[in-house]
């Protein structure tokens, strides 16, 4: 799919300086653009880094829940040159329009441990075969179920979608009013990511290894027909259709939903012994299911990138390190449950003691697969949110918004 970022015809920036990288150089205070901290502990890492810093200290500038304005706000700062922001935390989708725009600098790889890292996180900080942003965290999605539900009716976690309809028909017949199964299905970025996990899990593609769009397919409609029928039959109650992360978390801890399809941040939230969730200790997670068997996730997570605006690049720098080392990853993924991206703590005995859904996350992980590698990410995504909605609301029937999708995505990846 990194073919696909080719298509818009722009170069890949020109950066000077030995392995491919810019000199880094500047001292002193930074800034890191980031998404909310809705756990806190993300301060917590940075005031341990400024307390050994007291004269390169980081301030966070939280930007707003959602991934889309996140995306606007750094774009907005990029084009105006402003050195507000050195450090951008970026979802892996952003790296090749951030790049070919020149907005954030390219990295020396030797400095930092690559090898350490899942291969899988590390190809999404490239562009054009350089580095330009380190990956933090990952993400791949997992099935969250109410084990205690279906230990109640026998029932295992579903492999197939067919087989999550008919344990939720169980559960409900003694809960009736409990809702079935819900994702991300809110018209934003995570729209894109659930219809492509519901393409991808039928067989079908968005984009091709060979760069091209390919949704226009029996699979792409086989896995596009599941949300659609979902909504239509009730398997997806109406009002998850303005789910974006947070609320489908609270509706899962508040014990509505049978199923839902999250990211790993959620576990900890969900198992909170405060009082805060209804379901702490009654849940487990699995593989997202599929048309014929386990379904796939789509690779997500997060990438620390340098601004080419930000004096303090040597700072930018030894704090991304600072960042991604794994003290710093495996306290994070004890704080919040997020994904880490250094792999031998996915195999670590405590921590999988602790989170053991870990193996099962590693292997979704390594064998998830790409959104669209585009240097017109944000049109390529909002494309697919149209047709997956107008689909899901039944104003378009699902083949022919499969058709214009098709065509619109050609015209955004020509060359």
């Amino acid at each position: 799919m990194t073919a696909a970022a080719c298509g818009s015809g722009d170069p890949a920036p020109s950066q000077g300086g030995g392995n491919g990288a810019v000199a880094l150089e500047g001292v002193g205070p930074i800034t890191l653009a980031s998404g909310k901290d809705t756990s806190g502990n993300l301060q917590k890492q940075v005031d341990a880094w400024n307390a050994q810093h007291p004269d390169q200290k980081v301030t966070v500038i939280e930007l707003p829940e959602s991934a889309d304005a996140q995306r606007q706000q750094m774009v907005q700062n990029a084009q105006t040159k402003s050195d507000a922001y050195s450090v951008l935390n970026l979802d892996v989708v952003w790296t090749a329009e951030f790049a070919a725009n020149q907005w954030v600098v390219s990295l020396p790889e030797n400095e930092f441990p690559l090898d350490k890292l899942l291969p899988a996180t590390v190809e999404t900080g490239k562009y054009f075969n350089k580095l330009y942003a380190v990956p933090t965290t990952s993400d791949g999605g997992l099935l969250y179920y109410r084990k205690d539900l279906l230990d109640a009716v026998g029932a295992q976690p579903p492999t197939t979608w067919a087989e999550m309809a008919a344990t939720c028909e169980k559960v409900k017949a003694k809960n009736p009013s409990l809702d079935c199964y819900a994702g991300q299905f809110e018209k934003y970025e995570g729209l894109t990511v659930n219809f492509s996990e519901a393409i991808n899990s039928a067989g079908g593609v968005v984009v091709g290894d060979d760069g091209k769009p390919n949704v226009n397919t029996p699979e792409a409609a086989q896995g596009l027909q599941f949300l659609v029928d979902g909504v239509k039959n009730g398997t997806i109650p109406a009002e998850a259709r303005t789910y974006k992360e947070e609320e489908g978390r609270r509706a899962f801890q508040a014990g509505e939903l049978i199923f839902h399809r999250q990211w790993p941040y959620q576990y900890a939230l969900a198992n909170a012994k405060d009082g805060s969730s209804k379901v702490a200790g009654k849940f487990a997670v699995a593989p997202l299911p599929g048309l014929n068997g386990p379904g796939a996730s789509t690779l997500g997570g997060h990438n620390y990138a340098i601004s080419a605006f930000t004096p303090n690049k040597k700072t930018a720098l030894d704090f991304i390190k600072f960042m991604v080392d794994e003290p710093q990853q495996r306290a994070n993924l004890m704080a919040t449950s997020q994904a880490p991206t250094w792999a031998a703590l996915y195999d670590d005995a405590e921590l999988v003691k602790q989170f053991p859904y870990l193996p099962g996350l590693k292997a979704s992980i390594e064998n998830a697969k790409k959104r669209p590698s585009v240097v017109k990410y944000q049109e390529v995504s909002t494309a697919i949110q149209e047709a997956a909605y107008s689909a899901m609301s039944g104003s378009v029937p699902p083949a022919d918004a499969l058709a214009t999708l098709q065509t619109k995505l050609e015209q955004l990846t020509a060359s």
